[in-house]
């Protein structure tokens, strides 16, 4: 499947339907008098987030998006049928975009959460409505008013409480593969990951979090630069950033200095976002040559973050990093819990 998060369409909302003008022609009413019905309203457009879509594929070679127009009004007072609502799926985590002003219009986090993105216009007056005592006869009704139409740019931004992130080749790919169920493609060459992988992970109570795996970052990613910019995004809703080093770097310091240049030049907030560091790759470490635990002492102090010395490949020292994963996202909802109760 493709994987499509950024897309820009059109829609447009239904014309109302227009009013008339007709008289009753009845049996013992010899004046008759004006009968013509309103027009129905014209349909909206609506936004649905799901569950089942995971990207914004749909959208790549459909860029318009109209409701049904109002039906006509009708002899005898007969309001014209309402448009049909147009009802439009998209992924959790879509955030919506006026396509010109850039304004934030919505954003669809939650199952079956919907947004009215376009309204349907109102259908017209038919003659009976303007029927008064000096008019008596009116012979004119109004047309139906178009509706809303709005040039829109969507956002996938991944819903992930924690967001692996490193250089390419850190082997982000190979943990989430070896932490869940999901099945990355994994090669020796730097940019394997071109989209963003989602894999769920089990704490033992069963409960399971959500872990994205973003394609790899290099220096000058949030300027532009190979792939990062245009994942950087999809780590903005993480509470927990797992940065992954590969130890069997020539320069891990650098390295991990080199990610956080690039959080902090991004923006919003990243920077500032619970991390936990991981050397990963620590079985291919000759330790007689490298010792990881002052590399690790030094990324410490470096962070201030917890360190964990980890191989994504034969599982060694998963079961603790993943514990104080959980331990910060308990900390996390337990602050929140905190706020909503004040």
């Amino acid at each position: 499947m493709q994987f499509i998060d950024q897309v820009e369409v059109e829609v447009e909302a239904g014309k109302g339907g227009d009013g008339i003008v007709a008289f009753r022609r009845e049996k013992y009413v010899p004046a008759g008098g004006p009968s013509g019905g309103n027009g129905g309203r014209g349909g909206s457009v609506i936004f649905q987030a799901v569950e089942n879509l995971q990207t914004l594929l749909d959208f790549k070679y459909n860029h318009l998006f109209k409701a049904e127009n109002g039906g006509r009004g009708g002899p005898n007072n007969r309001t014209g049928a309402s448009g049909k609502d147009l009802i439009i799926e998209v992924p959790c985590g879509t955030v919506i975009y006026d396509g010109e002003t850039d304004e934030i219009i919505g954003d669809l986090v939650e199952p079956e959460q919907t947004l009215v993105i376009a309204e349907g216009g109102k259908g017209g007056l038919g003659n009976q409505y303007f029927l008064s005592n000096r008019n008596r006869a009116p012979e004119y009704a109004l047309p139906g008013l178009p509706g809303e139409r709005k040039f829109l740019r969507l956002e996938l931004k991944l819903l992930a409480e924690v967001g692996i992130i490193g250089l390419p080749n850190a082997g982000k790919s190979t943990l989430i593969s070896s932490l869940s169920a999901a099945r990355p493609k994994i090669a020796d060459y730097p940019f394997t990951t071109l989209v963003p992988n989602l894999g769920v992970v089990r704490k033992l109570t069963g409960d399971g979090t959500v872990f994205a795996d973003i394609p790899g970052l290099i220096e000058g990613a949030a300027q532009g630069a190979g792939l990062g910019h245009d994942f950087l995004r999809h780590i903005e809703r993480t509470r927990v950033l797992l940065h992954l080093i590969d130890a069997t770097s020539d320069d891990v310091i650098g390295d991990y200095n080199t990610i956080q240049q690039e959080l902090q030049a991004y923006g919003r907030g990243l920077a500032e976002r619970p991390q936990i560091l991981a050397l990963n790759k620590i079985d291919a470490v000759d330790r007689e040559e490298v010792d990881l635990d002052a590399l690790a002492t030094q990324l410490n102090h470096l962070s201030y973050a917890p360190v964990f010395l980890i191989s994504a490949v034969t599982r060694t020292g998963l079961e603790p990093m993943l514990q104080e994963i959980w331990n910060i996202l308990d900390q996390i909802n337990a602050v929140e819990d905190a706020e909503v109760f004040h």
